[in-house]
């Protein structure tokens, strides 16, 4: 019902508003993901978590310290790549 008025007063259609909203929605969960993506890269000097665990193999960070930024990164970069897929399905 609020759909249907939210949309009479700003002159669209309820299926235009929902999509518009939705993509809005999207990309600011991307944004969040993408800034704190960019803080654990700045923080340990890589781009991707790929990268992440070469620098802990070849012993520039210690497992221990890294090991729960290793596990937020890898979730994040799925994260990402979900939002993205959605957003481009819009």
């Amino acid at each position: 019902m609020i759909l249907e008025q939210v949309a009479t007063r700003l002159n669209t259609t309820p299926a235009q508003l929902e999509r518009d909203s939705l993509r809005l929605y999207l990309e600011r969960k991307l944004r969040l993901v993408e800034s704190e993506l960019f803080t654990l890269a700045h923080r340990y000097g890589v781009r991707t978590v790929a990268e992440l665990d070469q620098a802990v193999q070849v012993g520039r960070f210690h497992e221990p310290e890294a090991f729960e930024d290793y596990f937020r990164f890898d979730y994040l970069e799925d994260q990402r790549h979900v939002l993205l897929d959605m957003v481009g399905q819009l």
